[in-house]
């Protein structure tokens, strides 16, 4: 019976649906700050933490011959700046899933007009604080009003896998883009109950204390914006950035503890070989590299390796 369990089990598990994630980020009082949202604590994938913007790719933003038409670059920039191993369908599908999910949960355009004024964007943002956006709402909008989506905001940051030992998982490329004048961001109050805008070191700092839990990949680009930002300006550092390996978290279990091991950690090739309950568990301070993160009390912490 525990044999036909498990089986049942791994048989549930997904295949990776394409996800695109954005790091919102703006300069302030000298300072880089980046915008987080907090899930909701009924939400079936990472209640209660501090995530960025995103969501699944959706069947309408695979229309790559329609969006080609409704982008501010052409197919060769596009590739030129986000490309990597994925074909233009697959970039133009993962840049429009960022720019919608932006909106839908950060209330963020990252597209313009012809002659759009700041009402017609106050207009837009309230169209989606009074009603539920429907289904294609953005084919919708970029037809029938005349929106070029900004690709040109976009920047690769990572790419990140979940877990095989999930049920549910996602191929997820995180983009970085710097807050377009003249908007704001406010959270959607379904996905998300609220968000903030905070630097990546107060932030680091807020998930050991237990104030601002953050998910294991947030808590990551936390650190390597903090490690960027103290060598170079982050505009620089992107122009050079590339998609990198994917990131597939080795997430290991037992009864007591919960631990995950990154890609770069020297053990991670042993895999289900280790033991958990045998790692070190003495936290790091914030600005330490770390290659594993130990689950305690409902925060994810890095720990020594």
């Amino acid at each position: 019976m525990e044999i036909k369990s498990a089986c049942d089990k791994l048989s549930q598990i997904e295949n990776p649906r394409p996800a695109a994630t954005v790091v919102l980020t703006r300069h302030y009082k000298g300072e880089l700050q980046v915008y987080l949202l907090k899930r909701s604590l009924h939400s079936g994938f990472m209640p209660g933490n501090y995530v960025f913007p995103g969501g699944t790719v959706d069947p309408q933003d695979r229309a790559s011959e329609f969006w080609k038409a409704h982008v501010d670059m052409d197919s060769k920039s596009i590739s030129s700046r986000l490309g990597g191993e994925l074909t233009i369908d697959e970039l133009i599908a993962y840049g429009v899933a960022a720019i919608r999910e932006t909106f839908e949960e950060a209330g963020v355009l990252l597209a313009h007009q012809s002659q759009r004024t700041r009402d017609d964007l106050k207009k837009v943002c309230h169209r989606r604080e009074v009603d539920t956006l429907p289904k294609g709402w953005l084919r919708e909008w970029v037809s029938s009003e005349g929106w070029t989506l900004e690709f040109s905001r976009l920047s690769r940051w990572s790419h990140w896998i979940t877990p095989v030992t999930r049920y549910r998982r996602y191929d997820t490329r995180f983009f970085l883009t710097i807050m377009p004048p003249g908007q704001q961001c406010t959270s959607d109050n379904l996905e998300t109950t609220h968000g903030i805008w905070i630097s990546p070191e107060k932030g680091l700092r807020a998930n050991l204390k237990g104030d601002i839990p953050l998910s294991p990949p947030t808590l990551v680009t936390l650190h390597e914006l903090l490690m960027v930002q103290n060598k170079n300006p982050l505009e620089k550092d992107l122009q050079k950035r590339q998609w990198g390996s994917p990131r597939i978290p080795l997430l290991i279990r037992s009864s007591r503890e919960t631990m995950i091991v990154l890609p770069w950690d020297p053990m991670y090739d042993q895999g289900d070989g280790l033991d958990v309950n045998t790692l070190t568990k003495v936290p790091l301070t914030v600005g330490e590299d770390f290659s594993r993160l130990w689950y305690q009390e409902g925060i994810w912490k890095p720990v020594q390796d």
